[in-house]
């Protein structure tokens, strides 16, 4: 029996939303086995999807054959357990051409992020996600942020486009996903999908709840999973008390490291994989490495989060 449409496989989420590191070995090259190796845990520790070659997969530094690699990779590590969702971007055709290429190596849905650098309008916009979501059989994600940020009547507009089946925020607008979430539950009848995908997503997520956006992003999963299930179950079971305290005590804190440095929502996250044991490798440039007292912070407050988990036990 095949599986249920991605739409529904995310609906009632079981767990975070996992967005892997990519692997890299000494020499800078891909290391797939490593990688499948994190997909795996991922999976195995309860993940509800994984989003293969995205923002903190570091998709903007990988040459097409080694997205399509990693994208199968990460299909074959799931095992069809959980849906596994692809990034694509860059300009049109580009984007168009990395669509083809996670269908053909398995993926489930593609996560869609914004053109590079070019300001469009709400018109050329529409255009391009339009033409990418025509390009495969794929459903798509749009991720609005930075140079794609849209009025409630694209976001309406994106929504009646075949194959497109939700919006992720990294914005952080309440008041336009408000505007959004209103005019498209008013104007196009349908199941639409919401996402929070802010960096440390975790820290936003009970004011997205308040709108009824329930699904989001967790770096922290890659890394510390059983803290970012714990927020999670927090969350779904209505603990303020233990969503609370995860936060004060270990998301605020994280959220304040990361903003030290510039690409720490991707290097700081691989620095914590290393230190948990799997060695990923560094992160390509232009990003680059977080300074050694940085990873003794990020090694401290690890620490501090599975403390706060004994206590809740």
């Amino acid at each position: 029996m095949p599986p249920a449409p991605l739409a529904a496989r995310l609906r009632d989420p079981s767990g975070p939303l996992f967005f892997p590191v990519t692997a890299y070995g000494p020499d800078g090259s891909l290391d797939l086995d490593v990688f499948g190796t994190h997909v795996r845990r991922g999976v195995a520790a309860g993940a509800a999807a994984v989003f293969a070659c995205c923002g903190t997969g570091e998709f903007h530094a990988l040459l097409p054959e080694e997205f399509e690699a990693c994208v199968r990779v990460a299909v074959e590590a799931a095992e069809g357990r959980v849906p596994v969702v692809a990034g694509t971007g860059y300009g049109t055709a580009l984007a168009a051409r990395y669509a083809r290429l996670a269908e053909r190596a398995g993926a489930d849905g593609l996560l869609a992020m914004p053109p590079y650098l070019v300001l469009a309008g709400q018109e050329g916009l529409l255009r391009h996600y339009r033409e990418v979501a025509a390009a495969t059989a794929l459903p798509v994600i749009v991720y609005q942020r930075d140079n794609a940020v849209f009025t409630p009547r694209t976001a309406a507009e994106l929504a009646r486009t075949d194959g497109v089946i939700g919006l992720k925020d990294g914005v952080g607008d309440l008041d336009l996903m408000q505007r959004i979430v209103s005019t498209v539950r008013t104007e196009v009848p349908g199941d639409f999908l919401y996402f929070n995908g802010l960096p440390t997503a975790e820290q936003t997520q009970p004011a997205y709840r308040a709108l009824g956006i329930t699904l989001y992003s967790s770096a922290v999963f890659c890394f510390a999973p059983e803290i970012a299930l714990a927020f999670h179950r927090a969350l779904e079971t209505d603990d303020p008390a233990t969503a609370q305290r995860l936060l004060d005590g270990f998301y605020r804190p994280f959220a304040e490291l990361r903003a030290q440095g510039r690409g720490y929502a991707v290097s700081l996250v691989k620095a914590g994989v290393r230190l948990r044991g799997l060695d990923v490798g560094e992160v390509r440039p232009p990003l680059h490495e977080p300074g050694d007292d940085h990873v003794k912070q990020l090694a401290q407050l690890i620490e501090r989060g599975y403390a706060l988990l004994e206590e809740d036990a």
